[in-house]
């Protein structure tokens, strides 16, 4: 029998010249799970077949105690007291869990809601304010507030007097499954005429997710695929409020796809929990959601450099790892990483922990060689501990693994030959694994790439008897904390840092993450970029990719082009899966770009430490879609093929052998920092550039402070370029200098006014300015140098 599947969007046609229903109901079923066909629905007024829905119709009843307010909401009109026997009833809960944000709860029925796992977070007790009139319920939190229908229970979520979305009658359903006895509680909020969603995690589909289905369960799939490793239940919108779903189990979400006007959002269970996080403008809601979920953190500085890969599979032992160096060094490429991938522990035997002595017979000395070189050293590992390993029996006899539903140790064939998983719910798992750990870092490792954690089985049980379900997304944020954990305590609070694959809510507490196995192609590329922007508005700070692609077949264009946009991003590593990435196996000029590129971001280090700095205070991502900086701009909402380098710095890649690229520049006059090209904004312009240029623009009235190092760490107060980027009449500018430990150590403060400018310093010497302008069409600069005075006034016009 010839069956063609073929899926358009979210339709799909199957043509079977038999008609074989058995076939199409479990085509239906794989359909399903990939999130192609509708999960409730059959257009407006329909149910599923094999589909019992239940929607509350009106607020019956309510209490209001201790700031939160509880309604009641049968699942029919109450017109007389017949009406209350053989029906259900939807409870649904408010309280301000943070300032200017409700969190809300529905439930159907009560019983064990409380044991489910939650993610943890941060609560400051705001207060909640409530009023009664005769059609309504108004619930106030600062400037949030909620109105609710008692008719028709229509909910509508305002901010400042604004709208921002509502969930109208019958857009809160609790559903059947007749079959399986399994449920759901689904909510549907509406999306405003072009308003335009963000977020869920680092997903490789289009960026503006309106239209799609998203399923928030982590899983291996590579890059380019509606597979990711970092699902996070949260999305925020063009219209400044986002959404947070509390629960780490599998969220759906049909983003405008089931419900053209709705995001519906749905999970198993009884019990739906999620948060209204309104704000002026998205980088306000990123910052209130961070500050909910627990905050970011600073990774080190010398993170921010470059970090070199020994590759995957590829074969290396001291000689050619000491070789890779010492050529780097020799060819006037900085770097600051040296990372060992999985191969520095015996095939079979992932992890044990322990160095393969037949390739490297004194690991010790090798790190010390390495550390000589002023390089700091990262190591691969997962949480899997293959049979082969020596610690596979210590950890199955313990109990450190998790079981199977027989109670014995949960095993598979699947990475390494008989591998368990270690059980970091078990506080004596967790200990087990971090000494092995210790006792690396005390031999100098630096750093730990925590790969994995998305291959999380469910059939399993727990030591601390958690739902096997919530914990195949959670358990990465158990895996990465017990890990950053012991970094914290043995090289101290702000020298911890890991290169994470997978991530869920709260994990950018857990710096860094980078975009998994990518493939050598500007599609993929171009995928990761989108990834990451999405990623950054998902609560993430900081984000890497694998540069010139992980699977093998990179060619030299590819090489140069990705080493441009992997250099301008807030981390940066060479790594593959067969092939070496140093730049001389793909050409002279390839070396060269790297030596550029590497030296620029060195250069930049000063803008990009003070940048890093004010993500984590602030909450909102290095790397910016131009949506985070341009709200108010039209032609930005789509945008995902150029992005923020921090607030001052336009970067767009280029995705072609050509070198051609479309930029868009909003308003205003934009300077390229590689050529000095002058552009007017407010247009899209079309440039092609090589392989030492790409667009790199900063806009007038910005000040753009760099440094001069060999690597990325240095002294950011001395020696100092103060780039001065065209001021207008009456235009004052203020830009701050941070110590690499994150101390705010000194600033500058330049001023134009009439014909002169004044620039003040504080806390640096030696500076020079560089003043950026035009005059009659054309640019010109202006170079003056401070030397030890901290004022300095001129008129660069002169």
């Amino acid at each position: 029998m010839r069956i063609v599947l073929v899926i358009l969007g979210n339709r799909f046609i199957v043509n079977t010249p038999y008609g074989n229903q058995l076939l199409l109901h479990y085509i239906e079923i794989f359909l399903k799970k990939r999130g192609y066909i509708v999960k409730f629905f059959e257009g407006n007024w329909g149910i599923k077949e094999k589909m019992k829905a239940d929607f509350p119709v009106e607020v019956f009843d309510w209490t209001f105690d201790h700031d939160q307010l509880m309604i009641y909401c049968p699942f029919r009109h109450i017109i007389d007291k017949g009406k209350t026997l053989n029906t259900g009833m939807m409870t649904i809960e408010f309280c301000a869990y943070q300032d200017e944000i409700i969190g809300i709860r529905m439930f159907h029925h009560q019983s064990g809601i409380e044991q489910r796992k939650k993610f943890p977070l941060v609560q400051n007790h705001a207060t909640l304010d409530f009023e009664e009139t005769d059609s309504m319920l108004i619930l106030r939190n600062q400037r949030t507030k909620i109105e609710i229908i008692k008719e028709d229970l229509t909910i509508k979520y305002y901010y400042d007097g604004n709208l921002k979305t509502e969930s109208r009658s019958k857009s809160k359903l609790y559903v059947e499954e007749t079959t399986s006895q399994k449920s759901y509680v689904a909510e549907q909020l509406s999306i405003g005429i072009d308003e335009k969603i963000y977020g869920f995690g680092e997903q490789f589909t289009e960026f503006v997710k309106n239209g799609q289905s998203i399923k928030i369960w982590n899983e291996d799939g590579g890059t380019g695929t509606e597979q990711a490793y970092k699902n996070i239940p949260f999305y925020v919108t063009s219209k400044q409020y986002g959404v947070f779903v509390n629960h780490p189990e599998n969220v759906e979400f049909e983003v405008g796809s089931e419900k053209a006007a709705n995001v519906q959002f749905s999970v198993e269970g009884e019990v739906l929990e999620y948060y209204f996080v309104p704000g002026t403008q998205i980088k306000d809601v990123l910052r209130k959601y961070t500050q909910l979920v627990g905050g970011g953190v600073l990774p080190p500085a010398w993170t921010f450099g470059l970090w070199l890969s020994t590759s995957f599979l590829t074969k290396y032992d001291e000689t050619t790892v000491l070789t890779f160096i010492d050529k780097m060094i020799e060819q006037d490429l900085p770097f600051d990483v040296f990372h060992f991938d999985c191969m520095w522990m015996k095939p079979f035997e992932w992890c044990n922990f322990t160095w393969d002595k037949q390739m490297f017979p004194d690991p010790a000395g090798l790190i010390q060689k390495i550390k000589q070189r002023n390089l700091k050293v990262c190591l691969w590992i997962n949480p899997y501990i293959a049979q082969k390993s020596p610690l596979f029996v210590e950890g199955d006899q313990k109990g450190f693994l998790l079981k199977n539903l027989q109670g014995n140790t949960w095993q598979c064939d699947k990475w390494q030959a008989g591998q368990g998983i270690v059980d970091f719910t078990n506080p004596a798992a967790k200990d087990w694994y971090q000494s092995y750990l210790r006792t690396l870092i005390r031999m100098g490792i630096d750093s730990f790439k925590t790969d994995f954690g998305e291959r999380i089985p469910t059939d399993v049980r727990y030591f601390d008897g958690s739902s096997p379900k919530a914990m195949h997304n959670y358990y990465t944020y158990l895996y990465n904390e017990a890990v950053f954990e012991v970094l914290q305590e043995e090289l101290g609070e702000s020298e911890a840092v890991v290169f994470a694959r997978s991530a869920t809510s709260g994990c950018q507490k857990f710096p860094v993450h980078w975009g998994g196995d990518c493939t050598p192609d500007y599609y993929s590329m171009h995928d990761s970029l989108r990834a990451g922007l999405s990623f950054g508005l998902s609560g993430f700070q900081f984000w890497s990719h694998d540069i010139g692609g992980f699977e093998s077949g990179c060619d030299p264009d590819i090489y140069k082009r990705w080493t441009q946009f992997g250099l301008l991003s807030s981390h940066s590593r060479y790594h593959g899966s067969k092939e070496y990435k140093v730049p001389w196996l793909y050409g002279e000029e390839a070396v060269a770009v790297m030596r550029r590129f590497s030296k620029l971001k060195i250069e930049l280090m000063p803008y990009i430490w003070k940048e890093a700095c004010l993500c984590v205070q602030q909450g909102i991502p290095f790397l910016r879609p131009m949506i985070l900086e341009f709200e108010n701009d039209p032609s930005v909402k789509n945008i995902d093929t150029q992005y923020m380098f921090g607030e001052r710095i336009l970067i767009a890649p280029i995705f072609n052998k050509e070198g051609k690229v479309w930029i868009y520049l909003p308003a205003g006059r934009w300077f390229n920092y590689l050529d000095n090209e002058v552009v007017e904004g407010n247009r899209w312009v079309q440039r092609t550039y090589d392989y030492f240029h790409l667009p790199m623009f900063i806009r007038q009235n910005s000040l753009l402070i760099t440094g001069q190092g060999r690597q990325a760490v240095y002294d950011y107060s001395k020696d100092l370029t103060i780039h001065v980027y065209e001021l207008s009449e009456d235009r004052s500018l203020e830009e701050a200098i941070y110590s690499p430990s994150g101390k705010k150590i000194g600033g500058v403060t330049v001023s134009y006014s009439g014909t002169e400018m004044l620039v003040q310093t504080k806390g640096l010497t030696n500076c020079s300015i560089v003043y950026h302008g035009t005059k009659a069409g054309q640019y010109f600069e202006r170079t003056y140098k401070m030397a030890e005075q901290s004022e300095l006034t001129v008129n660069p016009y002169q």
